[in-house]
Order: C-alpha cells, then structure tokens, then sequence
C-alpha cells in the first residue's frame, strides 16, 4: 500500500475537483449499492472515500449507517467541512484498509471505487480480499471498481494494476458471487477518458 504522506501531500495541495479520479456524483457506485437491496439502516463502508461525494448522496437517499476510511486525514477533513453538521452521522476513519482493525462481520456494503487497482503486489491484495472476509456479513455485498485494460497504467504518480472483470473477480475468490459487472468512462476534470471496470458480487455463506 502507498505511504500515507504521499497522499496527505496529494490532497492538501490539490482542490477537491482538481483530481484525476474527482466526479460530482459516483453514478455508478450508487447504483450498484441501490441493487443490494440494503436497508436504509445497513452498515456502508465506503473504502478510500476521502473527498468523494459518495457519502452525500448516500445521506441524500437516506442511508443513515454510512463509514468512510481514507489513509489521508486532509480528505476526510475536505468531506467533514463539506457536509457540515450532516458529517457527525458518519463514521470517519483515518486508517490503513489493509491493517486497520474492523469489528468481524459487521459491514452489509462494502465498496471501493479506485483503492484495489493500488495494490500491485499480491501479498496486498490478499490482505485486501482477507480484510473483506472478515468485515463483511455473511450475505453481504461488495462493490469494487478499478481501471479497466484500456485505463491509465499510473495514476497520481504511482503505478496501478488494471484489471478487466474476470481478473477482478478472479481475485476475490470463489466465496464471492459475481452478480454484475460493468465497464465505464470516467472524464477527468481536464476532459481526458479514464476507463473503468466494476464488480459487483455477493459474500457466500
């Protein structure tokens, strides 16, 4: 996983819009967690949600049990000041995905939207998927996007692994049941094309 400081020093020295991956509304990640079928009170665990706009929309549509963990404190603190007295109904955590300690089971929704595609080694990205087995209620659902084969080989500097949807999944293992996939194309705020794959899967019992 990249340092913390590489990121503090990415999001304090850039504006919220003025980022590769910025999107006023995560279209797609909404939606998929709409398909769940989740309760408005089920745990959402938005996974690198520092300054994304995830967390409002999912207040907007009233889910009421939302955490969003980012390494970067700077970006959390971007998303707290943007939604101001609205921001103490969410949980906030300032942490590591791969080695921070989550209560076993205790996530409905887990999503992540550009956080897996930094994980170049496989000893991280195993960490990732055993951190998702133990977080995640048997039954629960995991929504993860990365770049997709035609996406941007780096990105803020670092080196990312793309991914087409079987690769993805391929990943996660057989507990996962792959209900959907999806390939899209995110437009970057200076207008260039960043493709992007999304799995959407189910933790088996």
């Amino acid at each position: 996983m990249t340092g913390k400081l590489h990121w503090e020093q990415i999001y304090g020295t850039k504006a919220p819009d003025s980022v590769s991956w910025y999107a006023p509304h995560l279209v797609e990640s909404l939606g998929y967690i709409e398909k769940t079928g989740a309760p408005k009170s089920a745990a959402i665990l938005d996974v690198g949600g520092g300054e994304s706009t995830l967390v409002d929309d999912l207040l907007n549509a009233g889910y009421d049990n939302v955490a969003v963990l980012d390494l970067s404190e700077t970006a959390l603190q971007v998303s707290k000041r943007r939604l101001g007295s609205r921001a103490d109904g969410v949980r906030w955590l300032a942490a590591d995905v791969l080695r921070h300690s989550f209560t076993p089971h205790s996530i409905d929704v887990w999503h992540d939207r550009a956080v897996f595609h930094f994980l170049t080694s496989s000893a991280d990205r195993d960490a990732y998927v055993q951190q998702v087995l133990r977080t995640l209620k048997p039954g629960g659902h995991c929504i993860v996007g990365t770049f997709g084969p035609a996406g941007p080989e780096r990105c803020s500097g670092l080196p990312v692994q793309r991914y087409d949807a079987g690769d993805l999944h391929g990943e996660f293992g057989g507990r996962f049941q792959l209900l959907e996939h999806s390939v899209s194309t995110h437009i970057t705020p200076w207008g260039s094309e960043q493709q992007f794959v999304y799995c959407y899967c189910r933790l088996e019992h």
